[in-house]
Order: C-alpha cells, then structure tokens, then sequence
C-alpha cells in the first residue's frame, strides 16, 4: 500500500503549487468578511469541507461571517446562488463541489472566487492552468484522487475482473472521474461496467442493473452518487458484491469493503488557509493556483474486516498495517 501512495503522491507533486494571486481582496469598512458559500448538495464530504473551512478561519485573526447556501444537486439552482450572493456584494465566495464552483466564476470576475473538493479545475474551465494566473481572480484545492491505484487495489485484493462504476452523467467531476476510471481499467487489463444516472434518486435502479454483471464495485468522488453511498452498500451487500468508495467520510456504519479518499475536512481547512492569505497575508488569488493535498495524513484508508470474512476475502497484513481504521467483530478501531 506504501507504493501506492508514494506512487500516488509524486504524480500530484508534478502538478506543482504556486502562491501568489491577481485580484484585490477587500473586507467592509468595519472590517469583516463576508464569505458566500454554495454547496452543490448535503453529504458527508461536502459537509465535512463546510466544516474544516469555519474551523480554520475560526483560528485566525479575520472577522468573517457567512452566507451559506445549498443548491441540492440542481445546477440552475447553483446559478440563482451566484446571483444572490452578487446582490449581497460578498467579498469572497466558495463553490464546493464543480458545478457551484463553475456558477460562480462565471458571476464573479472582481472578488475572489474560491473553489473546494473540484476534481479537474482545469478541464471544468475554472483555472487556465494548476499554476495560476495573475489575470485569473479564481483559485482552490483540488480532491483529485489516485483513480488507478484505487482500482489497483481493488483488484489485487478481490481478484475482480470486472469492475462496476455508476456516474452522474451531467455533472464534469462525475464524467471526468468515470473517464479516469475506464483508463485506469484498460491499463490495467480490467473491464469496467458502468451506468449513468442524472441525481442520485436513480443511483439504486442504475446500480442494479449492471450489479449482476460485476464482481466488485467502485465508487469514485462523484458527488451526485457518493451522496446515495448507503443506498449502494445496500444493493452491493444484497448481492454479495465487494465495494470500494474513494470517499471514507460517508461509509461509517455501513459495510462498506474497502475505502481509501481524502479526508474531506482537510480540504475545508486548506480552502481557510487560502482566504486567510489572500485577506490577512495580502496574497492575490489568480496565482494562488490550485492547491493538492500531499500530505499522507490527509488520506484515509479504511478496511471492514467483517464484510470481508463474509464475502470470502481475506486483507493482506501488508494493507492492513497502512490503514486508517479497521472494523472487526463490529468494532471500529481508529490507528
């Protein structure tokens, strides 16, 4: 597992970090920021993102209060966000999750416009390039997971050939993760069997009608079907299916195989630590860049030892030894 993540990390370093930015960054005259927030919907990892940025900011010296605003999955809704936040003049706003961030930056061209938990920002047409710009006023932290090595690792313990994928068709983080995972799959000589959903009220019907024709399933950071993950641990336990999700924050209590992701308040915090520098350090956001997590302790790796006893599988010691939290005998052990 070791490999996995060295492996993983030395490609993210490649992208690069930049620091510095373009655009002016001013608070009101008494001093606080007011910081419009738009979530492209509610589950554990965007709400864990939520909460790691009112954290970190809570720690520093900015006076912030916040606007926070839900666009439950509908992209006109995220639209009607932007506007409102453009009439409430923010000083800054923050789209979690591709499709909020892309409303905004298309409203917003003169206060910092920040975005978190966007997997390609570069082809969701958010940044010119992960370095940054000094013409760009956008900049965020990216979850771009390590797609093939999850895959890799589902299939070296599970020995699965065929691997099924359900991703929302209509939303850039979903067709961009399901693309990477199809490569990943070619590469690897694996079949990858997928169906698409539109929101996550179809994710169960999409599930089962390739659930029968896979021997595990993967679950990528697809935001439309993460936010149904328990709805895809019921029908993958039913019918005795392995499944990994690229996302641990949600599978807590659920008998989820496998899971290796980001912890996703670690996003929320580096988000925090972006406002502070452009409000409190005088950065300017456009070469700010796009930030990616590196940090091993911002991973989480999770094995559920009792789903694996039931459906005949067994974790090596090797991965074991790496992860995060084992549960076993109904236990969940935190390491």
């Amino acid at each position: 597992m070791r490999k996995y993540i060295a492996l993983f990390l030395v490609l993210i370093a490649a992208f690069g970090l930049a620091a510095g930015g373009s655009s002016e960054a001013a608070a009101a005259d008494d001093g606080t920021i007011l910081i419009g927030v738009s979530k492209l919907l509610s589950h554990a990892a965007l709400d864990a993102v939520e909460t790691g940025l009112q954290d970190y900011l809570a720690t520093t010296d900015l006076n912030v209060r916040y606007d926070f605003q839900n666009a439950n999955g509908d992209i006109s809704t995220a639209a009607s966000i932007a506007q409102q936040f453009d009439s409430e003049n923010c000083d800054v706003v923050v789209g979690i999750g591709t499709a909020s961030a892309q409303a905004l930056a298309n409203v917003f061209t003169d206060i910092p416009v920040l975005f978190a938990a966007v997997t390609d920002p570069v082809d969701a047409g958010l940044v010119a390039s992960n370095e940054g710009s000094p013409d760009s006023n956008v900049c965020g932290v990216s979850d771009m997971n390590p797609v093939e090595e999850q895959i890799k690792l589902l299939h070296d313990i599970t020995g699965a050939t065929r691997i099924g994928n359900v991703y929302s068709s209509g939303e850039q983080n979903g067709v961009v993760l399901m693309e990477q995972a199809q490569a990943a799959c070619d590469k690897l000589g694996l079949e990858l069997v997928t169906a698409a959903v539109s929101n996550s009220s179809e994710v169960r019907t999409a599930l089962q009608s390739i659930i029968d024709r896979v021997d595990a399933v993967y679950i990528a950071t697809d935001n439309n079907v993460i936010s149904a993950i328990a709805t895809i641990d019921d029908v993958c336990n039913s019918a005795g299916v392995p499944l990994f999700a690229a996302d641990p924050s949600g599978i807590d209590g659920l008998e989820c195989m496998i899971a290796w992701g980001f912890n996703y308040y670690s996003i929320g915090t580096a988000t925090g630590k972006l406002i502070e520098d452009i409000f409190q350090n005088g950065a300017n956001p456009g070469e700010q860049g796009t930030v990616f997590l590196t940090d091993p302790s911002d991973f989480e790796l999770w094995f559920n030892l009792d789903t694996a006893e039931k459906l005949g599988y067994t974790i090596p010691q090797e991965y074991l030894d790496t992860a995060a939290v084992i549960i076993e005998n109904g236990v969940k052990t935190e390491r």
